[in-house]
């Protein structure tokens, strides 16, 4: 037998063949030249016609991905047309002769060098532009598109890493597990894989030298691949395939002695948002507003963005709504706000702080917020993302204040934010954890490499312990106002049962998470009492490494292997 270790993103315990990621397409020939029956002009016709052809495939398929995906889909789709990107191609196919397909390959390529070494969220951008140069030489070249495998059985499909567009499309009545040898547990790829309830490991390294219809067993659970499943694994595979099955989430989130935990849909726009109603969603903890800048050149007029918002706001008449202005920078730069190149984006002008370098865009957000609210009887809280100081908190709810939006609050995603949690809530009503990025800045680790990805997990003590403090300070803050102060989690964190009732016992008022997640995290809190989930986050506290706090959480938990998860 052998065993790859990595880290599971997903929990399930399967066996099934591997099938490996086909080949990617190969790269042109360094010397290949214009055809002498092509010009110039012809050739660069044809990189713009296949760019548009590759954008529209990707449309097309983010019309039948999840939410996640259709999001990820439409932000590669746009990658596709990149004015820098062919605009390099087409000077190498006009100035120097070079085939169209060699010249996409060559920009395309230049580009993904520049952001690989910007690192930090950036990176992220390299796979996508791997995936568009890859689909557009396809076009070029009448190769098929790159793309998941097909079987005639369900298989556990192995790969270096995915492009997200090829998670969005995943099936996963045929894909019954993933592996990957590279990626992170924040990465696309995991946070997709999780919306599709798909049994998920990354950073496993050697997997991608398992041969094709090696039968193996997943535990991604403990991040394990076994390739010789023993009659144990074979046992725990079938335990998991006759679990309980999950109950339909009921419309309320409750503890086992009655307390209501509120689980609330992180959306994007109001198809998602009717798509976590149509799930019982008891409302939106998290709108992710950039979604509705993307693919703009421009920024959109208020009258755009108010129709983007006002759709999401009927999809919950009279419910919680909790927006976020945009969070834009870093992975998600945006053309007309985003315009200076930085050494480190992750640290740089992200979110909040681009109203510093391009003041009016946040303003005329606000005042699109308060339109689309107007009429409607939905309950809602507008935050802003990337603050760190008290000051930035004071400075928001004063914008908030001129505009007339009524319930302000602020995200915490810096060790900053979470250690001056008591000052920062003195300025506002409440406050969102993003768990991705707390956990990012408080290890010190890129949430995208493999190699850190046992650092960059939310159940490090050290995450914990912030968002211990993040409560205390809410704590503090509600006394001294005399004023109920909030406390919600909606990173990704939220959407994992276990930790979400470390959560819960650590103080966190409401959760929210992908729709599809809700079903199990609302199950397994019914299974305690309030104080039970205080235990169980005393305990996982005590642990000294993401690991130990983990399993000491799961085995106070016996609910987790009753239902699979």
């Amino acid at each position: 037998m052998t065993t790859y270790k990595g880290v599971g993103v997903y929990a399930g315990r399967v066996i099934g063949p591997v099938l490996q990621m086909p080949e990617p397409i190969g790269e042109p020939a360094a010397n290949l030249k214009l055809n002498p029956n092509e010009t110039g002009e012809q050739a660069a016709e044809r990189i713009k016609a296949a760019a548009e052809a590759v954008k529209a495939d990707l449309l097309d398929c983010a019309e039948h991905a999840s939410r996640d995906g259709k999001a990820v889909l439409k932000s590669t789709s746009q990658m596709a047309t990149d004015r820098a990107l062919l605009k390099g191609a087409i000077k190498l196919v006009e100035n120097q002769g070079v085939a169209p397909e060699r010249a996409i390959w060559e920009a395309a390529t230049s580009f993904a060098d520049q952001m690989q070494a910007l690192g930090g969220y950036m990176a992220e951008r390299v796979t996508d532009i791997y995936d568009v140069r890859a689909r557009i030489v396809a076009e070029l070249t009448g190769q098929p598109t790159p793309g998941i495998p097909t079987a005639d059985e369900p298989f556990v499909l192995a790969a270096i890493d995915l492009a997200p567009a090829d998670t969005a499309t995943l099936n996963p009545d045929q894909v019954i597990a993933l592996i990957t040898s590279d990626g992170g547990p924040q990465a696309h790829t995991a946070i997709l894989a999780r919306g599709l309830g798909l049994p998920a490991i990354v950073a496993a390294k050697g997997v991608t030298e398992i041969e094709n219809g090696t039968v193996v067993y997943i535990d991604s659970n403990e991040g394990v691949v076994n390739t010789e499943p023993t009659d144990e694994d074979r046992k725990a595979a079938e335990k998991y395939a006759s679990r309980k099955p999950l109950a339909d989430f009921d419309g309320e989130g409750v503890l086992a002695d009655g307390t209501h935990v509120p689980l609330y849909a992180n959306v994007g726009d109001g198809k998602s948002a009717e798509k976590a109603a149509g799930l019982k969603a008891e409302g939106v903890g998290l709108l992710r507003t950039e979604f509705g800048f993307l693919g703009y050149d421009a920024e959109p007029s208020v009258e755009t963005q108010a129709e983007t918002y006002k759709s999401v706001f009927d999809a919950f008449p009279g419910k919680h709504i909790v927006v976020r202005t945009l969070d834009a920078g870093a992975d998600k730069p945006l053309p007309f706000l985003n315009t200076k190149e930085e050494e480190n984006p992750a640290l740089g002008v992200r979110g909040f702080r681009t109203d510093w370098t391009v003041p009016g865009v946040l303003t005329r957000q606000l005042e699109a917020i308060k339109k689309a609210s107007e009429g409607s009887d939905a309950d809602i809280w507008v935050m802003a993302p990337m603050i760190s100081t008290t000051s930035e908190a004071r400075n928001f709810a004063n914008m908030l204040k001129e505009v007339g939006l009524e319930t302000r609050g602020v995200m915490v995603e810096t060790p900053a934010a979470a250690v001056n949690a008591e000052a920062i809530l003195g300025e506002v009503d409440f406050v969102s954890i993003g768990t991705n990025d707390l956990t990012q800045y408080t290890m010190a680790a890129d949430r995208l490499l493999g190699d850190l990805a046992h650092l960059n997990n939310p159940w490090q003590p050290a995450v914990l312990k912030m968002i211990k403090l993040t409560v205390e300070g809410a704590r503090r803050a509600s006394t001294a106002t005399g004023t109920k102060k909030y406390v919600s989690v909606c990173g990704e964190a939220a959407a994992d049962p276990a930790l979400a009732v470390v959560l819960v016992g650590l103080g966190v008022d409401t959760l929210s998470m992908n729709a599809g997640a809700i079903a199990a995290v609302s199950a397994v809190l019914k299974s305690v009492t309030k104080e039970k989930a205080q235990q169980i986050a005393v305990e996982a506290l005590s642990q000294i490494s993401s690991a130990e706090a983990k399993a000491a959480a799961r085995d106070m938990l016996p609910v987790l292997d009753e239902l699979g998860l």
